[in-house]
């Protein structure tokens, strides 16, 4: 899929939602800059170039130890998403690749095999800056909704399957939210497959504290949380399998050498300690 990216400079204004794509959006230029080996991003570093934005403050944080680890989170969890939707798409070339909750995440894209369907999701305020930042391309279409509105389902064209893929996105929809939106989806998308990541209440607690101070959002919560992904969600539906890995170091064991053995330390305390894990939904017949 040909790159595009528009060349308009685009204002992001102090406590808006879209103020909320900065962090993660500056967060995934510092994961290339840093950790070139276990995670690229070209495109978040020419984004940033088109954003109006102070970016001082997350420059000045970004030297710190804990928001460097911060940084190298960002880029496990996304490579391991990305393997995970590349694997279904090795048996299901021609899916739907469904990023929810996008913002101006170009994953999508880093996924494409030249012939799945790519469909970025989120609220229509984010859209409209996404389709000026990064207008659709072939086979990809930006959908504006809310996630938990199913009506954005007939959008996707699952007729050679689709898997789905959320990055950072459930700690901010209360437990039911997720529950509903997954059972729904297992109805809707059979033989369809969901990964994102999630985590027990402590980390859920850390990221928002993390993350979002420096952007001084208020009233953002994170609701949904869990511990043992298997024995808390398969009693959801009949029509899941649910399984999980350490997001840190369940897909990459870490020793590339721009990664510390103090990161790999703070690594294996967030998978056994704080539950830091890519949940993997696979939708059946049942």
């Amino acid at each position: 899929m040909n790159s595009l990216l528009s060349t308009e400079k685009i204002k992001i204004e102090k406590n808006t939602v879209q103020e909320t794509l900065v962090i993660p959006l500056y967060g995934r230029k510092v994961c290339t800059e840093t950790y070139p080996n276990l995670y690229r991003d070209e495109t978040a570093a020419e984004l940033i170039k088109r954003v109006d934005y102070d970016f001082s403050a997350l420059a000045k944080q970004s030297k710190k130890t804990m928001y460097r680890f911060g940084y190298l989170e960002v880029a496990v969890r996304q490579s391991d998403l990305k393997e995970e939707v590349e694997e279904y798409l090795d048996s299901h070339p021609q899916a739907a690749v469904v990023n929810l909750g996008c913002g101006l995440d170009n994953m999508g894209r880093m996924c494409d095999n030249g012939q799945c369907k790519i469909y970025n999701l989120d609220f229509p305020d984010v859209i409209d800056m996404r389709n000026k930042l990064l207008p659709a391309g072939e086979r990809e279409e930006n959908v504006a909704c809310d996630l938990n509105d199913t009506e954005w389902f007939s959008k996707i064209d699952a007729t050679g399957g689709a898997v789905f893929f959320a990055s950072g996105v459930f700690y901010y929809f209360f437990t039911e939210q997720v529950k509903e939106l997954v059972c729904k989806m297992a109805e809707a998308f059979p033989e369809g497959k969901l990964v994102f990541d999630a985590a027990n209440k402590n980390a859920g607690k850390l990221l928002r504290k993390t993350w979002l101070k420096v952007a001084k959002i208020k009233n953002v919560g994170a609701y949904f949380a869990v511990t043992d992904a298997k024995k808390e969600l398969t009693e959801w539906s009949d029509k899941i399998t649910v399984s999980s890995r350490g997001y840190m170091l369940g897909y990459n064991d870490l020793t590339d050498p721009s990664v510390s053995g103090f990161f790999r330390f703070l690594s294996k305390i967030g998978d056994n300690f704080m539950k830091m894990q890519i949940v993997r939904i696979d939708f059946s017949h049942k």
